[in-house]
């Protein structure tokens, strides 16, 4: 079986329509094959792509000669890629065709040297740290994808009254934050919403964690750096009988008492970074870190 390339988008733009085939014929040129996520082919109809390209639908349609995926999109494109890697080890890389782009590196007009500088080896492996989630009380929730790259966040329902969560850190009692919800982020969800929220930037290398309140009640509940190794029990209460959970982009109703045991996965993502690309230079120039607007 010949390795594979896969590409991942969620929504196609036409204006795309040239980049998609081409990075597609050339990764096909290279001796690669080309798979494309089921729903994301069946927008590429107008781009004419081969008849040897080939539908993936699913983590255990990437077989194990799979040795890139690309995300096509902005950054929530590339969260919904990471389901679909799960504990594959499949390095992944985006290519934005979004706004932001913090976590998708690959601007356009540099896609068409990505999968030539990929095969010359010309890149460095990042290793991103991913969460597991476990409900106690609750088999349903998450049951096809436990893990997040970003966050798992805890959010009110129903109600514009906050809510109570009680905390447990390496089941030692921390505290009961009275807030809109709470956020625990991976190194890499430092920079998204628990960053809004009031929390730290963390290098994509620590070995740590965020716990970042969401509007809380009382003004000295502040964002707290525990290390990754450290098991997070969180029980919610509030006046509605529900409240939400997230991980990443995928949201779940959950009812109050069920215990949320959060923890550092057993695996992490690879993703793909080239000698430009460095965290520093993304602070600077997507957080617009020591702009001066005066200039």
């Amino acid at each position: 079986m010949p390795k594979a390339i896969a590409f991942f988008g969620l929504q196609f733009e036409p204006e795309n329509c040239t980049l998609v085939a081409e990075l597609i014929h050339r990764a096909e040129a290279l001796g690669f094959e080309a798979l494309v996520e089921v729903n994301y082919l069946a927008q590429l109809t107008p781009c004419k792509l081969s008849k040897s390209v080939k539908a993936f639908g699913s983590q255990d349609d990437l077989h194990a000669e799979v040795a890139l995926m690309i995300s096509l999109g902005g950054d929530g494109t590339m969260l919904r890629a990471v389901t679909y890697i799960g504990p594959k080890n499949i390095p992944l890389v985006g290519i934005n065709t979004g706004r932001l782009g913090f976590l998708s590196l690959i601007s356009k007009e540099d896609a068409e040297a990505l999968l030539d500088r990929f095969v010359s080896h010309n890149y460095r492996l990042e290793e991103r740290q991913l969460l597991q989630l476990n409900l106690v009380g609750d088999t349903k929730a998450f049951a096809e994808h436990n893990f997040a790259l970003n966050e798992v966040a805890v959010s009110r329902k129903d109600t514009t009254s906050m809510i109570t969560i009680e905390a447990w850190l390496n089941d030692v009692y921390l505290t009961t934050y009275w807030a809109d919800g709470l956020l625990v982020a991976t190194p890499t969800g430092s920079t998204g919403y628990s960053l809004s929220c009031g929390g730290p930037v963390l290098t994509p290398d620590a070995k740590s964690l965020v716990i970042t309140p969401v509007a809380p009640h009382h003004l000295n509940a502040r964002p707290l750096v525990v290390n990754d190794a450290t098991r997070i029990r969180l029980i919610v209460d509030s006046r509605e009988p529900f409240h939400l959970v997230s991980m990443d982009s995928r949201i779940e109703t959950v009812a109050n008492g069920v215990e949320l045991h959060i923890k550092k996965a057993d695996f992490t993502l690879k993703t793909i970074a080239f000698e430009e690309d460095h965290f520093f230079k993304t602070l600077r120039t997507k957080l617009l870190w020591g702009e001066d607007k005066r200039n």
